[in-house]
């Protein structure tokens, strides 16, 4: 039996994925991106396939009302005294592995440094490598706001993703693509902790 999907939303202008994979009984990070001007606005997840019927499922000011296992979803921003906007998204629930995924869904690099993302697939398609909301790279070699992308497509079922001269702007949401699928990656760029060299004194006293 397929165990319920749990989908945690992240609402950071309204980007998102179209479409991602997810093994039945997992967990998927959503980030649904809106403009500054949402930012005292509800946001909420609404399931089905028409925006006109779909159901609400989370809100950001309520508890989850419970419902889950659809796989058509919205982002929705609450206009006051207006239509809500929302963006589509749809969710592949499998038995077996995902058609694609990565090992985390949210990475650590330094500023100067390198980050790399192992992007593992099932599904045919070019391999490609996003900002959400923003440009992307396709194989092997690119740039995303001035920082080097290399899509190394060497070893089978998987492709690698590496971020070289990582600047803290560089920090956000991207995503892994083969095909029709994405798998959203959060990348967090942070300051390179200093190092201190310690000289250790002997004191040797002769009797």
């Amino acid at each position: 039996e397929i165990q319920v999907l749990k989908a945690v939303l992240l609402f950071l202008s309204i980007s998102s994925v179209t479409r991602v994979s997810v093994k039945a009984g997992d967990s998927v990070s959503i980030p649904c991106l809106y403009h500054p001007k949402y930012t005292s606005h509800v946001k909420y997840l609404c399931q089905g396939y028409s925006f006109i019927s779909c159901s609400c499922a989370v809100k950001t000011n309520q508890q989850s009302s419970g419902r889950e296992g659809d796989t058509d979803f919205w982002c929705v921003v609450e206009i006051n005294e207006g239509s809500d906007d929302g963006t589509y998204f749809q969710v592949s629930v499998t038995r077996d592995v995902s058609s694609l995924y990565v090992d985390h869904q949210e990475v650590t690099g330094f500023i100067g440094g390198q980050t790399t993302i192992k992007c593992y697939y099932q599904n045919s398609g070019q391999a490609k490598w996003c900002r959400v909301g923003g440009p992307c790279v396709t194989p092997s070699q690119g740039s995303i706001n001035g920082t080097t992308v290399f899509i190394n497509e060497t070893l089978p079922r998987v492709f690698t993703v590496t971020m070289s001269g990582l600047k803290m702007e560089d920090s956000g949401w991207y995503w892994c693509s083969r095909g029709d699928l994405q798998m959203p990656v959060q990348i967090i760029v942070r300051e390179k902790p200093s190092t201190s060299k310690f000289c250790l004194s002997v004191i040797t006293t002769i009797w």
